[in-house]
């Protein structure tokens, strides 16, 4: 039976699908922001390949297919940001002025605990883009010479920890408005954040959904001036 699975091309689609169905339905019943479906079902996965002595290239080889759809739905979040495309002309200085500002703390922050924490310069660089979303991510890491594969896991945990703390971050630091929550999100954790910016509101989840996009874009232009800094 073992066999069958690990020669089957969905065995990856399969697990992928069950273990966050499975992180869904937890989400649901226990209601805690701990219990993301993303971080749990990365677990659940975890778990399974390692009891079942499975070899993560035959995981990824059927797995593989679903990151083909990552990039259609990370277009698909221009949609939100459509319906509140007047919001967005009457405030588009201070969104810009918010996601340029989000975007150098990021970078910044990394090249400071690169240097405190005394990281070569192809660690530093693949941390870089651990606030944009993944399609844009690797392609930054690889072009600076990173370790792609770890950027993808960095940019997932940002996306998570972001997922799970954006509500608690914004009641510590009182952020009421919508516009600035939306932007705080999308900047600092992405579509895996923006996922929680929508549940938030609509509002929330178009603004984030820009800073996605936005941030990207800036990203791709300063990481490559902060990249010799190290």
């Amino acid at each position: 039976m073992m066999e069958f699975f690990e020669e089957s091309i969905f065995f990856g689609v399969v697990l992928s699908i069950f273990a966050y169905g499975l992180g869904c339905l937890m989400h649901q019943k226990f209601k805690l922001a701990l219990f993301n479906p993303l971080m749990l079902s990365i677990a659940i996965i975890i778990l399974i390949l390692l009891v079942s002595h499975i070899d993560y290239d035959v995981y990824y080889s059927g797995a593989k297919y679903l990151s083909y759809f990552l990039t259609p739905a990370t277009v698909c979040l221009a949609v939100p940001l459509y319906e509140k495309l007047e919001l967005l002309k009457g405030n588009w200085k201070a969104i810009l002025a918010g996601i340029l500002s989000g975007v150098l703390t990021s970078l910044c922050s990394i090249f400071v605990m690169s240097r405190f924490f005394h990281l070569s310069h192809k660690e530093y660089v693949t941390l870089l883009p651990k606030s944009i979303t993944t399609a844009i991510g690797m392609g930054v890491s690889q072009e600076l010479n990173g370790y792609v594969t770890l950027t993808v896991a960095i940019i997932i945990i940002t996306g998570v920890l972001g997922n799970i703390l954006a509500p608690l971050v914004c009641r510590i630091g009182k952020i009421q408005n919508p516009i600035a929550k939306g932007i705080a999100i999308g900047t600092a954790s992405h579509a895996i954040g923006t996922a929680k910016a929508m549940e938030i509101g609509k509002i929330e989840g178009a603004m984030s959904s820009l800073s996605i996009v936005v941030s990207g874009f800036l990203t791709v232009i300063l990481a490559p001036f902060f990249a010799p800094f190290i």
